[in-house]
């Protein structure tokens, strides 16, 4: 894509790129609750033009009035936002899109292009019923971090890492859009996936080491020790206060093999022992978790949840 670095790092050049290419657009942000807020104010603040989209009345729209919209001029219902855009950021919730999608895409005009920030709506249509006319480009932005972190990343002037995906390019300029959009929400770093790895990565990573496997590996470790006659708070520091407010800093600031070699020797030899026993045992699990996203479970389970 001519004027885009391969793997596009943000800077001063990349923005006024992504300001060149959205130059003509109006970019609106459905919904205001997890990632809008973020998105929407980088890119007002970045001078993009932005309008918000959100149901009436809900803490949402104050939110947005609070964070400086204006109600009928630049925050709207859902439908009247997206009839305004000629970006429409499907920011809501998986089941809002479930629940909103009908009215969203008889809002859509020939050329639109309809961003998420998340594969699940599109790659899991079948539960969904989410499938975006011929005539739109359909595109992903997705940070790698919530809605909070990428406004204060920004807001630092780091950035965030996102992937980007172009799932259908009617007009012949979604990449370019894609890209443009990437930096004026604010993203460090962008790199490449379809909307397919893209839901697929995310739903394990929830499941897994992000949260699930996370929280299990924790209660299991604390389990044990309480078993074996440790007090409450001895098992707690050792499990969940050591790592949440030390240790996983030093991973991010450093990486793991810089623990190993930064710890005592004692601990380095015994994680070293341990490690591949950990690996061994989780392994199927992670396998077992990866086809039950692959094959659709993992969606027709929040779907019916949902419902």
């Amino acid at each position: 894509m001519a004027g885009w670095p391969d793997d596009v790092h943000f800077h001063i050049k990349t923005l006024e790129k992504a300001q060149q290419v959205l130059e003509n657009e109006t970019i609106a942000v459905l919904g205001y609750g997890v990632q809008g807020p973020g998105q929407a104010l980088n890119m007002k603040d970045n001078g993009f033009k932005v309008i918000v989209g959100q149901r009436e009345g809900s803490p949402s729209w104050d939110r947005a009035v609070a964070d400086g919209f204006v109600p009928g001029e630049t925050l709207f219902s859902l439908e009247e936002a997206a009839k305004r855009a000629t970006v429409i950021q499907y920011l809501v919730s998986d089941a809002g899109q479930v629940a909103t999608w009908p009215g969203i895409k008889a809002c859509l005009n020939a050329g639109d292009a309809l961003y998420f920030s998340h594969g699940f709506g599109v790659t899991y249509k079948e539960q969904t019923g989410i499938v975006p006319p011929e005539n739109v480009d359909v595109i992903l932005v997705a940070p790698k971090g919530s809605g909070k972190t990428v406004r204060r990343n920004f807001l630092a002037g780091s950035g965030i890492n996102s992937s980007y995906a172009v799932f259908q390019d009617h007009t012949g300029r979604a990449k370019e859009r894609t890209l443009a959009l990437g930096v004026a929400i604010g993203s460090g770093y962008l790199f490449p996936t379809t909307f397919e790895k893209e839901v697929y990565s995310d739903l394990t990573g929830e499941r897994g080491v992000l949260m699930g496997c996370l929280a299990g590996v924790m209660e299991a470790q604390y389990d044990i020790l309480r078993k074996n006659g440790h007090s409450p708070s001895e098992a707690f520091n050792e499990t969940v206060e050591e790592l949440t407010q030390s240790l996983i800093r030093l991973v991010a600031e450093n990486g793991m093999d810089w623990m190993f070699g930064n710890c005592s020797t004692t601990a380095q030899r015994g994680a070293l022992d341990w490690r591949g026993k950990f690996k061994e045992a989780v392994v199927p699990v992670f396998d077992a978790l990866y086809e039950s996203v692959k094959s659709g479970e993992e969606a027709r389970v929040k779907t019916e949840t949902d419902d």
